[in-house]
Parts: structure tokens; C-alpha cells; sequence
């Protein structure tokens, strides 16, 4: 299994926003170039995302389905990539501290990826994640660190 985990500087709350916002897996999900909820009620359990990944010139559909949800604590998902087959990412967001410990936990379920599953695998699995993980930080930073917008009073 491929786990890794990141520390990020805002508290759970902020992390799950981001979670919770499919038009937003593109920027952070490494590989997708472009992602937007199928459902409109994502992320509820079985709902789903669509994404695009780019491998060079070609460009490849998949779609992203919750497993489990338990709010704001644990998101499961199945990757379905087609021909590629399926894979679990589960989401673990703990509170540590101020900040927020976010562990991910991926393995392939079905198609090559399964059954070819091995610790090599794992290994290119845990770049991607490095990656990932720290976009994720870099978003949900981001996202919560913009100022407000001033108010006027008449």
C-alpha cells in the first residue's frame, strides 16, 4: 500500500472545503487536467466527479465515485480510469493541533493496476502522492489565507 501523509497549516474545516469542491480536484490531483462534479450533490456517497488526464498528446477520461463519506473526517473514493482499472484513495484528516494531518492511503482494486500491484508500484504511487499532497497544502493555504472582500456600509 502507498501511505503518506502532510501537515497542513489550517484546520480541518479549510481542508475538507477543498475536498468537497470537485471543480477543484484538477488543481491538485496530479495527472488530471481538468475535473468537474457529474452530480450535484458531490461529495455525497456514490457520487461522482469526471477528470481528464494527459499522458503526452493524448488526453484520457475517468471518473471518480465516493465509497465512504464521514464528514469532515474521512473521504473514500474508486478511481475508475477504464482500461487502466480502478483504485481506493481514502482521505484520512486529523486535527493536529491548529493544523490539520491529512493521511492517504491508495491501492489498486481492479485491472492491470491490481494485478500487477506490486512494490514498485507503490513506489511510483508515493511520488505521485509527495506531489499531490503538497498541492493539496499549497490549495487549501491558498484558499484560506485571501483576504476578505472590504465591505461598504451605507
Amino acid at each position: 500500500m502507498a501511505v503518506r501523509h502532510q501537515l497542513i497549516k489550517r484546520p480541518p474545516p479549510a481542508v475538507w472545503a477543498v475536498l468537497e469542491d470537485g471543480n477543484r480536484y484538477a488543481d491538485w490531483v496530479v495527472g488530471t487536467s481538468d475535473s468537474r462534479p457529474v452530480d450535484d450533490n458531490w461529495p455525497q456517497l456514490g457520487s461522482k466527479i469526471e477528470y481528464d488526464i494527459r499522458l503526452g498528446p493524448w488526453t484520457f477520461a475517468g471518473n471518480t465515485v465516493v465509497r465512504r463519506l464521514e464528514p469532515p473526517q474521512w473521504l473514500e473514493l474508486e478511481a475508475l480510469s477504464g482500461p487502466l482499472g480502478t483504485a481506493r484513495i481514502a482521505f484520512d484528516i486529523r486535527s493536529w493541533g491548529p493544523d490539520t494531518l491529512v493521511i492517504v492511503d491508495e491501492h489498486p482494486l481492479r485491472g492491470p493496476g491490481g494485478a500487477l500491484h506490486n512494490t514498485a508500484l507503490d513506489a511510483l504511487i508515493q511520488i505521485r502522492h509527495r506531489s499531490m499532497l503538497s498541492r493539496l497544502a499549497d490549495v487549501v493555504e491558498e484558499a484560506t489565507s485571501r483576504p476578505r472582500a472590504a465591505t461598504t456600509s451605507t
